[in-house]
């Protein structure tokens, strides 16, 4: 059975791969909230639903619709861009730590910290060196939440809702969903009264998801590629656990 659009595996209208899309995209937030807010037995949900965004392409686009969305080479200027990518998203990183610390210093509202406190509560962090620590999660980190966020949020998201809308439009949409999801690692809680938020430290945090998403969204419509964003998203991730594990660790106001 052909596709309606040459870009698409399923037959199917960009207005219906988009509603798929959306509601994808519902199901990793739900996915991703029970990996991170919920018990111990469910932590495996969160690198799943990774997995299951970087997939997606190969489930719903041939190959031209996964190009047209950015999985394909850097055309020119690859060490230019790679190099931005490096330097930007570690850069990044370094904003948000210091935009935590001027705000709430190192105290449980620094979103570092809060990341620090679910290591924490992940396994039993006290025998081991830090050197291990940063290794044990900075591995992961590099490779499950850049590459599936990338491919999801900056290619199959932010390409759905550009066949539908402007372009800014669209990444603002997209931006804005990237910067809810965050709330699940800092800002959001499950207690048992149930979920509370904190206001005062998820609102900025989330500004600066948007802002962070954006950057990685510019990487990458002006490199026509995904592979920069990726990059940075990396050198986000070892970067913000260089500052946890060198400056806020351990994260005693977090997991007290």
């Amino acid at each position: 059975m052909r596709s309606l659009h040459p870009s698409m595996r399923m037959p199917t209208s960009r207005r219906q791969l988009l509603a798929v899309v959306l509601v994808l995209a519902l199901v990793f937030a739900a996915s991703r909230a029970m990996g991170t807010l919920g018990p111990p037995a469910w932590r495996w949900l969160l690198p799943a639903g990774f997995v299951c965004m970087a997939l997606t392409p190969w489930l719903l686009l041939d190959a031209a619709g996964r190009r047209r969305i950015g999985l394909a080479p850097v055309g020119n200027r690859r060490g230019y861009w790679y190099g931005l990518a490096l330097a930007s998203g570690a850069v990044l990183a370094l904003v948000c730590f210091g935009v935590g610390l001027l705000a709430f210093d190192d105290s449980s509202n620094h979103w570092y910290v809060s990341i620090a406190g679910s290591y924490q509560r992940t396994m039993d962090t006290r025998p081991l060196p830090l050197w291990a620590l940063y290794l044990i999660f900075t591995t992961p980190a590099l490779i499950f939440s850049p590459i599936g966020e990338e491919i999801f949020f900056r290619g199959m998201l932010q390409q759905a809702l550009q066949d539908r809308l402007s372009a800014p439009l669209a990444t603002t949409v997209e931006c804005s969903l990237f910067a809810a999801v965050h709330l699940c690692h800092h800002g959001v809680l499950w207690t048992a009264a149930g979920l509370v938020w904190t206001p005062v430290s998820a609102l900025p945090w989330m500004a600066l998801m948007f802002g962070t998403a954006w950057w990685f969204a510019w990487l990458r419509q002006r490199s026509g590629a995904l592979y920069p964003a990726i990059v940075a998203h990396m050198a986000f991730n070892a970067v913000m656990n260089a500052t946890i594990f060198c400056c806020l660790w351990p994260p005693g106001v977090a997991s007290a």
